[in-house]
């Protein structure tokens, strides 16, 4: 996720969103330190099938720091009867390799083996660097984002390891996710010759594993960040350094992040300004650089409603901006794959503004934009029949 809504903003914006998701990270990693008996194991059940208007349709789920099993099936019932047909996922490298050549699948078997049990595809996320990847030594980065490029090929293997074995449960890997940010990139300055580097390694090795698999690249997020910028560059720019780096050899389909904040989905894009329409800003580099064929995804996509955020919308305009953004890509936009909201749930309240992004909170309450979507994909509301309030600038 990237929120920046200035150039020049990014590093404090950044601090600020991701805090409370470190925390919950954190927390996560010492757990895994934490001896803990065998899990009980909740059945998969019957086969079941989603039924949805809306193909496009694609959740992020957050299940890799969920504890309890029953709430990973359950999570993943909801999303399939809000009728998503996808949904992304992130699985850790650092949880299933935690020392070299020695793999631990059983959580990625839990949560997948769930996930298709209810009829849903799978956009599979790889990051996360575990220790042994990582540098050691007093003055050495220790951010669980940083890897190195003599750990390329290792990371290559795992992402391989992981096509082969899933090869029937997962639909696509993204390869790294928003290498155009510091914060993602270890906190460095951002290399696209350095990610085109991982990506080529990764691409060979998958699909070598497994010549089915669709290898994503990017899940870039927008911001406004120029050359130079110790926060990150903007995907534009990036997306640009990667194809002169030779990218584009390398992947099947790209993945993109685009947030509304405070526009309406139809409004037109701007390099100057981040929006929903941003995404064609992307596509047109595509198109630049002989790549029109090529699918994308949008991996992450939104409108927040949190009262005391300055980029957040009402809740009425939440639902209608989300649903209007459905009805616009599947008129306009034929090159998308998947259309994924970020985020179905949290596997705990925040108890800060990213929570306004979910559709369902920690305690499965379910918002009243999860039952607009619900209706939406059952075709039971039309995003005209949605009240509108007045824009928030008057």
């Amino acid at each position: 996720m990237s929120w920046l809504t200035r150039a020049g903003a990014a590093a404090a914006v950044k601090r600020n969103r991701r805090a409370p998701l470190l925390i919950l990270l954190l927390a996560a990693v010492f757990a895994l330190a934490v001896p803990r008996p065998a899990p009980d194991h909740v059945p998969f059940g019957e086969q079941q099938n989603v039924e949805t208007a809306n193909p496009l349709l694609c959740v992020h789920t957050l299940l890799e720091n969920e504890v309890q099993e029953a709430k990973i099936k359950r999570s993943l019932v909801l999303a399939r009867e809000l009728g998503a047909t996808t949904i992304v996922q992130f699985f850790p490298w650092a949880y299933h390799e935690p020392s070299k050549g020695r793999f631990n699948w059983e959580r990625a078997d839990r949560i997948l083996g769930h996930a298709n049990r209810q009829g849903l595809q799978v956009i599979a996320r790889l990051g996360l660097v575990p220790a042994w990847a990582r540098p050691s030594g007093p003055d050495q980065p220790s951010t669980l984002n940083y890897l190195p490029a003599e750990s390329f090929e290792d990371f290559a293997r795992y992402a391989a390891a992981f096509a082969r074995r899933y090869a029937e449960a997962v639909k696509a890997l993204i390869i790294w996710n928003e290498p155009n940010l510091s914060f993602e990139w270890g906190y460095r300055q951002v290399d696209p010759a350095a990610y085109a580097r991982l990506l080529r390694v990764s691409y060979e090795q998958v699909k070598a594993a497994n010549p089915d698999m669709q290898v994503l690249a990017g899940a870039l997020a927008p911001t406004l960040e120029r050359r130079g910028s110790a926060a990150g560059l903007n995907e534009l720019e990036y997306l640009s350094a990667m194809y002169r780096q030779g990218a584009g050899d390398v992947f099947d389909a790209l993945a993109i992040h685009t947030y509304g904040f405070r526009d309406p989905p139809a409004a037109e894009p701007n390099r100057e300004r981040l929006n929903f329409r941003r995404a064609e800003l992307l596509r047109e580099v595509m198109i630049a650089h002989g790549d029109g064929d090529k699918p994308a995804f949008i991996t992450e996509f939104g409108w927040n409603d949190h009262p005391r955020w300055t980029s957040a919308v009402r809740p009425s305009q939440r639902s209608a901006y989300t649903i209007r953004a459905y009805d616009y890509a599947k008129s306009n936009w034929d090159w998308l794959e998947s259309l994924c909201l970020w985020a179905l749930r949290y596997p705990a309240d925040l108890l800060s503004y990213p929570d306004n992004f979910t559709l369902v909170s920690a305690d499965f309450s379910k918002k009243p934009i999860y039952f607009a979507l619900q209706d939406y994909s059952r075709q039971r509301a039309r995003s005209e029949a949605l009240w509108l309030p007045p824009p928030l600038d008057g």
